[in-house]
């Protein structure tokens, strides 16, 4: 059979990243400094483009004739509900601003970088992740924690004792002595490490301040010691760091900005607003465009200036779908974690990328640009976007979903309360669990408590039955 040669017209269609596409999906996922410094690029390299500082008197010369962008969604707010019922634009609000980044170049590890890096290792909890976040952005560049444990703990809606717990993990993260309330807790975490900690020296770092005075007889008189020995103690202090966060170097600290502020509306919902100060707003200057147009005469010169203006107009609506998009998916997780701006940490709902994307009619991979680096203020803190998203856990009786990480710290909390006579096995707490209408597997129940570095419960009842028996005879001494 001869080959031939014949031509055939096929229809399809495919999608094509043209490079303005792809550089609209990376707006998306760029955190509020690193836009500001991609729209500082911008304004250098296009002639066509200028900074809105908002405050400034109009100019003449651009009075009607340039287009303000970034954004219509940056001067509004979303108001929902509590329940959920659907949201309703409100008042506007106005003002813009940039960030100043002469040091936002630096590349080292800083000692909130390192600490962060080290607790996501030693904490699987949502919840006790998001009270050591907390803690670590209370940290000091010397590596002092300064908070009111109670204050926290309510803001969070945590129980004192479980933020007491997640500081004595962050504290083991190292650099030793980082995350203390005072010089004395910094220095005796030094000493512990080395187990040189003993009652006299801790009664040592009770007197700081006689040490400081250089009153060795006033501490000679408090702790019953030698001149001698106590020479050698203080020395042993003075070998301690009394700033360990500063092994990371004096690196620029960045506070955290956040994209979206959440606030409370007086009839019981929430009312989500983009943040407008972090967002930089531009003008497109047509009047200018027009003038140099008329006397462009080479091609390439009108090229060039074409191009220009394509630029422009892009960022503007880029920037204006950028923020319309956000305060959309930030209004629709506030919509499903209003038990949590309501009750605290342990009423987080299940809740992914795809129903989010398929609320609000989007890709998934929006979603997930559009929470990638972005910061929320609630009355609770600061919490990234991405922390809202949970995995679920169906509910036995009503078909509610819990989530996981609810029934992760219910699940310790039933540990925790267990005595050396009355130790749960996992199919134990799987029934105490589904006593409470949470339907879940016995091999999940294993991999929870696994993950929390639980362990079994023969372990447990071993452990247990061997401090009640250490503290028998103790108890008894202590009686005769």
């Amino acid at each position: 059979m001869a080959l031939t040669a014949k031509l055939a017209l096929r229809q399809g269609q495919h999608l094509v990243m043209t490079p303005q596409l792809q550089q609209a999906i990376r707006l998306l996922q760029l955190s509020n400094l690193e836009l500001s410094a991609f729209i500082d690029k911008e304004l250098e390299q296009n002639p066509l483009l200028e900074r809105d500082d908002g405050g400034e008197p109009p100019n003449p010369r651009y009075d009607g004739q340039r287009e303000a962008a970034a954004t219509a969604a940056a001067n509004g707010a979303v108001k929902t509900p509590i329940n959920g019922a659907g949201a309703s634009r409100v008042s506007a609000r106005s003002g813009a601003g940039s960030i100043d980044l002469e040091a936002f170049a630096a590349a080292l590890v800083s000692l909130k970088d390192h600490l962060t890096e080290q607790m996501r290792l030693a904490l699987t909890n949502p919840v006790e992740r998001l009270i050591a976040y907390h803690l670590i952005d209370l940290v000091d560049e010397a590596g002092y924690l300064s908070a009111d444990f109670g204050q926290l703990a309510d803001k969070l809606g945590a129980p004192a004792p479980l933020v007491e717990k997640v500081l004595v993990t962050l504290q083991g993260c190292g650099p030793c002595g980082v995350l203390a309330r005072s010089l004395e807790e910094c220095l005796a975490l030094q000493l512990k490490e080395q187990n040189r900690y003993d009652p006299q020296i801790a009664a040592l770092l009770q007197h700081l301040d006689l040490v400081a005075a250089h009153n060795l007889a006033g501490l000679q008189r408090v702790l019953g010691v030698e001149i001698g020995e106590l020479a050698d103690m203080i020395a042993e202090i003075k070998r301690l760091n009394p700033k360990p966060g500063l092994k990371f170097g004096a690196v620029q600290i960045q506070p955290i900005i956040p994209d979206v502020m959440v606030r409370a509306d007086a009839d019981g919902g929430w009312i989500v607003e983009l943040n407008s100060d972090t967002l930089p707003r531009v003008l497109v200057d047509r009047s200018y465009y027009a003038r140099v147009a008329k006397t462009a005469r080479s091609a390439p010169d009108k090229d060039y200036l074409h191009a220009c203006l394509q630029t422009a107009n892009w960022l503007v609506k880029s920037l204006d779908q950028r923020a319309r998009t956000i305060l959309r998916v930030a209004d629709e997780i506030v919509r499903r974690q209003d038990g949590f701006l309501t009750h605290g940490v342990t009423h987080l709902r299940p809740l992914n990328l795809k129903t989010v994307a398929d609320a609000l009619g989007m890709h998934e991979s929006t979603v997930s640009r559009v929470t990638a680096n972005k910061y929320m203020a609630t009355p609770r803190g600061i919490f990234q976007l991405k922390y809202f998203f949970t995995s679920a856990i169906a509910c036995a009786e009503t078909g509610q979903a819990h989530s996981s990480e609810a029934v992760r710290h219910h699940i310790k909390q039933l540990i925790d309360a267990e005595t050396a006579e009355a130790v749960l096995s996992d199919d134990k707490v799987v029934a105490r669990l589904r006593a409470e209408g949470i339907d879940i597997a016995r091999r999940t129940v294993a991999k929870y408590r696994e993950a929390m570095r639980i362990p079994s419960s023969a372990q447990r009842r071993r452990a247990k039955r061997l401090i009640a028996h250490a503290a028998g005879p103790a108890r008894r001494l202590g009686h005769g």
